[in-house]
């Protein structure tokens, strides 16, 4: 099997990429590297990655963007892939904020030519979208909520699943770019036929995730406590996440493309067992590490959410699959990735 995967330097992309290489696969790792530029620091980040993949035979590296329709299609049409895993994005809720026109330039406009580069080389190849819960905009803020001593958790709800409604509501430039991608990919399967699995994602997190402080805050926080920096917390530390370990994610994305599945939209995270509060998070750090570091609080930001929790019960009946690492697990292997490399944070 051949797959290719947009974004493949990436937290999601490269473990995409090395789960299939490791199967045998040929596997094209397409990849412009700019995340680092995104969130506006100097140091590299997913070129670790980039030249970690640089060892596995099946894997072919190309440097290119996915906004450049020429070096895209010539790219699709050379490899004619068997399944595409479209994980190249902008995520910073920041900066799509600050540029919306470049947010939507990635998200949107960068996933349609994704569709029509994969149309025109092979509409027999399987399409998945890596999508975000922010696609629901402010509906999930609509569920109510109980107040606990460490977090919130929604009062009557088990999780938000794929029924909630993307429409009237507000979002955020990044939301409506996602949602605009979201909704190109789910048109391709109508109107051309191709086989596409939409995963509207939470908090994914693993080993060689690069976290900022607006994106990837679980990595986030593990890389400051690993440094003995201090945290700022962005309003009472409360707010709660349903978090997935990667290689879950992956095997999930595994099943889809190599499975029967229909086109579908699935809600994937790691649902209602696997939560975490920011407190919550930072407990288990110290629990972990032994090391403690200053917290200090601000205001919250403009669009956070309390509460997001996947209710991925379609998730699981229709690919036969359940999340197997727990956050305190994963939370204890990222600190050890960290401790194990610390010249990769500066």
């Amino acid at each position: 099997m051949r797959i290719l995967i947009t974004g493949g330097a990436g937290l999601i992309g490269s473990h995409c990429a090395e789960h299939f290489a490791k199967q045998g696969c040929e596997v094209l790792v397409y990849d412009n590297l700019m995340r680092s530029k995104i969130f506006g620091v100097d140091r590299k980040s997913v070129e670790y990655n980039w030249n970690y993949l640089k060892d596995f035979k099946t894997v072919t590296r190309l440097k290119a963007d996915i906004r450049d329709r020429a070096a895209l299609e010539k790219a699709f049409k050379k490899f004619k892939a068997d399944a595409v895993i479209h994980a190249a994005g902008q995520p910073g809720v920041g900066f799509s904020l600050n540029d919306p026109c470049e947010d939507a330039s990635i998200n949107a406009v960068g996933t349609l030519n994704v569709v029509e580069a994969l149309r025109q080389s092979n509409s027999k190849a399987v399409l998945v979208y890596c999508s975000t819960n922010k696609v629901y905009g402010d509906n999930v803020n609509r569920f109510p909520i109980l107040e606990k001593k460490t977090r919130y958790s929604f009062s009557r709800l088990r999780g938000v699943d794929e029924k909630c409604s993307i429409d009237h509501c507000g979002h955020t430039p990044y939301g409506v770019s996602k949602l605009a991608g979201d909704l190109y990919v789910q048109d391709s399967a109508r109107s051309f036929g191709l086989r596409t699995g939409v995963f509207r994602m939470s908090c994914i997190y693993g080993t060689r995730q690069f976290g900022f402080e607006d994106q990837g805050w679980i990595a986030w926080f593990a890389i400051r406590f690993m440094q003995g920096r201090p945290l700022t917390i962005y309003g009472d530390g409360k707010q709660v996440r349903d978090v997935l370990w990667v290689g879950d994610l992956v095997n999930a994305f595994d099943r889809f493309i190599t499975g029967k599945t229909p086109s579908g939209v699935f809600n994937m995270g790691g649902g209602q067992k696997n939560t975490l509060s920011l407190l919550e998070l930072i407990a288990t750090l110290e629990s972990i590490t032994g090391r403690s570091v200053n917290v200090t609080f601000d205001a919250w930001r403009k669009f956070d959410q309390k509460v997001y929790v996947s209710d991925i019960s379609k998730v699981k009946r229709v690919l036969k699959w359940i999340p197997a690492v727990d956050p305190r697990e994963g939370v204890a292997r990222i600190a050890r990735w960290i401790a194990d490399n610390p010249g990769l944070f500066g």
